[in-house]
């Protein structure tokens, strides 16, 4: 039981939906920024996410794991990136069926352009609503969660 008489049920479905519209609020934000007029926020997600693979390939089924979207729209998205040059993608040596996908030079270009925009506007967003401390408790009480959950796997 909650100190203050409130259930333990009622205040984690209130503490999700707390969280969960804060983070709509803000994507609402950013998607309509000036840095998503490019690429839509979900493609640059894969494109920030392929940007950020130390050997510069990531396979497909791994790249699922990092972005909201299903196998078939990932797939759907992913070849469109690759019809505007901006990912290419193999297959993968050890395996006929998997597919191996990295950043273009021009998509690690555009990834650089727009990400250092959106850190910008996430700065903007977070600055004057949260202070260094509040942000620095944010972080790790959401990677706390993250860590919780992703163990439960």
């Amino acid at each position: 039981m909650a100190s203050d008489g409130e259930s333990p049920v009622r205040l984690a479905a209130e503490t999700w939906e707390s969280l969960f519209r804060a983070q709509v609020a803000v994507m609402r934000k950013l998607q309509a920024g000036p840095a998503f007029k490019k690429v839509a926020l979900n493609e640059y997600d894969v494109l920030f996410t392929l940007s950020r693979c130390p050997s510069g390939w990531l396979r497909l089924n791994e790249l699922n794991d990092h972005v909201l979207l299903s196998q078939s729209s990932l797939s759907r998205l992913v070849e469109r990136l690759e019809k505007r040059g901006l990912v290419a993608r193999m297959a993968a040596p050890e395996d006929g069926r998997g597919v191996l996908l990295k950043l273009t030079d021009a998509g690690a270009e555009l990834q650089k352009d727009i990400g250092r925009e959106h850190v910008r506007d996430i700065s903007g967003l977070l600055g004057p609503a949260l202070t260094a401390a509040e942000q620095k408790e944010l972080r790790r009480l959401t990677e706390k969660l993250r860590n919780s959950v992703g163990a439960r796997h």
